[in-house]
């Protein structure tokens, strides 16, 4: 079509032919660093989905630097993610809002020009050294990309927080800088990004005004879904490891992504050494968090375990099929100090696939667990929680264990994507 606008121009006004050559060379070229996507969603169940994560690979549209979603002509928030650190976008993200049976079509333009568009942040994510001789919360201390220390080297109580922190407007985590890596977990009493402003640690002022805290004791139990070694009976923390990283790879704004990397991890006696990269990723709107762990080749012979922290006194949920939570009351932090803390309330939830499940432990006084494996060099798993000082959440466990279920049944029946290009 440009071909024959030119030459038709051109037979009129010669004296335009140079101009019109160079403007229609300049279209092309824009034309070619774009190209333009129908993604079809869909929603197969009878319940509505809010916030539904829609995931583009970008592996097929070269060096994408920018993108632009619409729905019906409107602008909808999306999110670039360069996930190997390479400078090269790797997935575009938006999210969806789907009635029960609702199909939507969105265009999607990718661009090889410009930087990605900025939206309202609604999620969060960092990882700080901590600075000993000025107050964390006026702003000297140091945020990080990425920190490695090598064998022997524990930098829990170096980095603030203990460890990398993120969340959604529902709910916040960190996850312990060392052979633990258990993830802790933060209650909020509103739906708000608050960690760069409490930094996990809220002081009086902002308690007052309704900030979160911390609502859970962790100690060396799983937490929320820490994986572990399995040696046939016991658990195996992740201590024999040549060096370990901890990174953000996204703060947001629609998800934030963060990443645990233990290098040459030995997790049975006897076993070779195995390089494990575990991914968090966190989305705006959600109270649930996906657990991916990437190994450096298949460990088809390897036992793994997680679960969930026995909170005391708590009732127990589980399907016998990969769904397991509990509802319980505790003490948040060690010695009980009822003057600054309070017994906090909280309901966990994990759902391990089948293929990964290998079986189900009983309670004890520490742990739900579960073993698991693979077959590949990939593992997946998902976490959840509530705190019951949430003004929108759940607060009592019969409440929280129809969600549980609920939960499972969305994520075994994902949202159903299509992908086309356009004319």
């Amino acid at each position: 079509m440009l071909f024959f606008i030119f030459h038709y121009l051109c037979k009129k006004n010669k004296r335009m032919k140079r101009t019109i050559f160079i403007c229609g060379i300049s279209l092309l070229a824009c034309v070619s660093m774009a190209q333009t996507l129908k993604v079809k969603v869909s929603n197969p169940s009878k319940t509505e989905r809010k916030d539904a994560p829609v995931v583009l690979s970008l592996s097929e549209y070269g060096k994408v630097k920018s993108a632009l979603v619409t729905l019906n002509g409107v602008e909808v928030p999306c999110q670039l993610d360069d996930l190997n650190g390479d400078h090269v976008m790797d997935e575009l993200c938006f999210l969806a809002n789907l009635n029960k049976k609702e199909k939507q079509e969105y265009v999607v333009t990718l661009s090889k020009t410009g930087s990605p568009r900025t939206y309202q942040e609604r999620t969060f994510a960092e990882l700080m050294l901590r600075n000993s001789k000025v107050s964390i919360k006026n702003k000297h201390d140091i945020y990080l990309h990425e920190l490695t220390v090598e064998r022997g080297v524990n930098p829990y109580s170096i980095v603030h927080h203990h460890g990398v922190a993120f969340e959604s407007e529902l709910i916040a985590m960190r996850i312990y800088f060392d052979h633990r890596q258990t993830v802790d977990l933060y209650g909020k009493k509103r739906k708000a990004l608050e960690i760069k402003d409490t930094q996990f640690y809220p002081d009086e002022k902002q308690l007052a005004e309704g900030y979160g805290d911390d609502v859970l004791w962790c100690g060396s139990s799983f937490g929320l879904g820490a994986l572990r070694g399995w040696d046939g009976k016991n658990q195996t923390m992740l201590e024999d490891v040549e060096g370990r990283t901890q990174r953000v790879v996204s703060k947001g704004p629609l998800r934030a992504i963060v990443e645990l990397v233990d290098d040459q991890w030995v997790p049975q006696p006897g076993m070779e050494p195995v390089d494990m990269t575990t991914r968090y990723t966190l989305y705006a709107g959600h109270r649930d968090c996906s657990v991916d762990i990437f190994f450096d080749r298949p460990v088809p012979n390897y036992l793994f375990a997680t679960g969930l922290v026995n909170v005391q006194g708590s009732t127990e949920y589980s399907d016998h099929q990969g769904l397991r939570g509990c509802w319980g009351t505790a003490w948040a932090v060690s010695g009980k100090d009822t003057l600054t803390h309070q017994r906090e309330t909280v309901g966990l939830g994990i759902r391990i696939p089948k293929k990964h499940l290998v079986n189900e432990q009983p309670a004890n006084d520490v742990d739900y667990g579960y073993i698991v494996k693979t077959p590949t060099d990939a593992l997946h798993y998902d976490i959840v929680y509530c705190s019951d000082k949430e003004s929108f959440g759940y607060h009592s466990s019969k409440d929280w264990f129809d969600y549980l279920q609920i939960w499972k049944k969305e994520i075994d029946s994902p949202i159903v994507v299509t992908i086309s290009k356009m004319d």
